[in-house]
């Protein structure tokens, strides 16, 4: 594809951008697609802290030897000096930067991607207030200082929409002021704060949904000052095709339920199949967000409202909870991960008393039965942990499954209306450009490869193993069933009556009465 031919590219030729939350799942793509498709960027500055005693520098030169960035490096491996990062974070004032980062950012930068986040639905109201609603005041604040800012993107959810029937794309107000919400949980003590928590956030089942429509309402109420746009991704999954096919680096959400499943130690959810699953794969979402800036800026004048944008799969197809379920068990099938703890068995269930049933017996008590194996032979105890971790993901993902979610969709759909050929294919957002099955088994691959480190050659293995934990499984349940029922006959008189009878009965019939006879 002849990238020089792009009006998008040209758009973005020499401008420099600043995103935070460049380091996470999508925040990497969105600085993969801008370099490879934009290459004549200036540069691209990204909001980062030390981590793991890693500089910020150390950590870009870590995440462009990712497989990810290969098509990248392979093509353009100079475009890593356009990365530069500023040293901060959400939660410190000024979001920690220096004054003279401050200044290069108020200087230079002409496009904002506002990603950062937290995604814990049960957070605490302050932590989720602090990162989601005065993490994007003070990037606002930093924004509205630009001295020739074109576009502004910020991410949201398409899920701050519990309270609504069919969420439009359009900004939803809070009664709330979201500026004197911050101010609260500046003030008030903990204690108090979590007394509060409940009655606070109605409507709103959790402070995630509540602390992002806040921050939507921050934006929107600054709109004035700056062209600003909103993206509400929904349940963002693996790339459909770029920067390579079924690419992930994170088991939140869907992915690390799957991987948890494909082992075996996942064998219950709480879900109702029939609804449907909203999601985004997450190239499609990033290819949105920079039309979305794109169209923005290209705009004469600031819209007289905030243009929103809601990220999801059903204004093109419909797919169920259900029928991911059944795709997804048939390709794990073909397609089984290394380690299995068991054989991969599990089931969706709409009521929520039968889930937990469930996950006492196939959940917690085998992985207490194995961490006190762990513990006799004095080997590291580790099943419990990783069941704590799967719990943790149900319930993130249990929200989204066990409610209907209806959105309106028409002007993210409507994003490359008015595009050239060349930028269609380049910014392609075509959601069946795969078959959902085609899609669903690169989902898993990637997922063994990319986040499991599983080689692909290792999949004959992996079916023999699997192979062995099916006959191991069966086995189990019959002895299981067979025990149940000698245990019935030798303890209950009525019970070896009724089974004597049942005998004398078959005894009675020509053929099966020989048969047992002999």
């Amino acid at each position: 594809m002849d990238h020089d031919k792009s009006a998008v590219a040209e758009w973005y030729k020499g401008r420099s951008i600043f995103i935070t939350g460049g380091t996470g799942f999508m925040g990497k793509v969105l600085v993969e697609k801008l370099l490879f498709s934009c290459k004549d960027i200036a540069n691209i500055y990204i909001l980062m802290r030390s981590k793991r005693g890693k500089n910020p520098e150390q950590r870009i030169e870590e995440m462009f030897k990712l497989p990810m960035f290969k098509r990248l490096r392979d093509s353009n491996p100079a475009a890593i000096k356009k990365l530069k990062p500023v040293h901060g974070d959400l939660v410190s004032e000024n979001l920690g930067l220096s004054e003279a980062e401050q200044q290069l950012i108020i200087n230079n930068a002409s496009v904002v991607f506002h990603c950062a986040a937290t995604l814990k639905l049960e957070a605490i109201l302050k932590d989720a207030i602090e990162q989601n609603t005065a993490g994007t005041e003070r990037v606002v604040d930093l924004v509205k200082r630009i001295k020739h800012l074109d576009a502004f993107i910020h991410m949201s959810t398409a899920f701050c929409s519990a309270d609504i029937d069919v969420f439009e794309e359009k900004v939803y107000k809070c009664p709330d002021d979201p500026r004197a919400v911050v101010d609260v949980t500046k003030w008030m003590k903990d204690d108090a704060l979590l007394d509060v928590t409940e009655s606070l956030i109605k409507p709103h089942p959790n402070t995630y949904t509540y602390s992002k429509r806040l921050a939507e309402t921050l934006v929107a109420n600054e709109s004035d000052h700056m062209k600003v746009a909103i993206v509400r991704p929904s349940i963002v999954v693996p790339a459909l095709s770029e920067p390579i096919r079924g690419w992930v680096d994170s088991l939140n959400g869907p992915m690390g339920l799957l991987v948890a499943a494909g082992k075996g130690v996942l064998r219950s959810m709480h879900c109702k199949g029939e609804n449907r699953a909203q999601v985004v794969p997450v190239d499609i979402a990033i290819n949105a967000m920079i039309l979305v800036a794109y169209k923005l800026g290209s705009l004469p004048e600031k819209p007289k409202e905030v243009p929103v944008y809601n990220m999801t799969n059903d204004g093109v197809f419909k797919l169920t909870w259900g029928e991911v379920l059944d795709i997804g068990r048939s390709l794990i099938y073909q397609y089984p991960f290394e380690m299995m703890v068991w054989y991969p068995d599990g089931d969706i269930r709409a009521s929520y008393f039968i889930h937990r049933l469930y996950c006492i017996f196939s959940h917690w008590i085998p992985a207490y039965l194995i961490d006190g194996l762990m513990f006799i032979f004095r080997q590291k105890r580790f099943m419990v942990r990783v069941q704590t971790k799967i719990q943790d993901g149900l319930e993130l993902l249990q929200f989204f499954a066990t409610r209907q979610w209806n959105f309106s969709s028409e002007r993210f759909l409507s994003l490359q209306d008015n595009l050239s050929p060349v930028d269609q294919e380049i910014f392609h957002m075509d959601f069946r450009k795969y078959s959902v099955k085609e899609y669903f088994k690169y989902c898993i691959l990637g997922a063994r490869e990319f986040c499991m480190k599983e080689d692909p050659k290792t999949l004959p293995r992996c079916r023999r193993q699997q192979t062995f934990m099916y006959i191991l499984d069966r086995a189990l349940a019959l002895a299981f069933y067979l025990g149940l029922i000698w245990m019935v006959i030798s303890n209950f008189e009525t019970a070896k009556d009724v089974f004597d009878y049942a005998g004398n009965c078959v005894q009675d019939i020509p053929v099966l009465g020989k048969l047992v006879a002999n």
